[in-house]
Formats: C-alpha cells, structure tokens, sequence
C-alpha cells in the first residue's frame, strides 16, 4: 500500500517538472523570438524584454500574442 502512494507522488513530481521544464523552453524560446526581431521602435523590444524577464511564463504568453506579431524578422 506505501509502494502505491510512492508512486503516485513520484508521477505527480514528474508530471509538474515536465511541465516547469516546458514552461521554461517556451520563455527562452519567446526571449530569443524577441531579441532577434525588429520593432518600429527599439524602446518596444526593451520593453517586451522586460515583460518575459520579469512575468516568466505569462509573459512569454503575452509576448506571444501581443508582441510578436508588432515585430518583423
């Protein structure tokens, strides 16, 4: 029976860090998305670098949606 709940535990951690560990590839994927794209105004990147750093996750989300379709490659 404590082999069961063990278990359980050890898929629940296992299931949080995959996604703690997509999360975080997204952000560095939203980062790079940002640093290498041309914004009217040099001030947005700044700005839309400062959303990823400082929200992490939901920045990344923002960006985005928001963001990156104001920028060009």
């Amino acid at each position: 029976m404590e082999f069961v709940g063990v278990g359980i535990m050890l898929f629940v951690w296992l299931f949080v860090g995959l996604i703690g560990l997509a999360v975080t590839v997204f952000w560095i994927l939203a980062l790079v998305d940002c640093l290498t794209r041309r914004f009217e105004d040099p001030m947005n990147r700044v700005v839309w670098v400062l959303v990823i750093v400082f929200l992490h996750g939901l920045g990344a989300v923002i960006y985005w949606f928001v963001g990156r379709p104001q920028g060009t490659r």
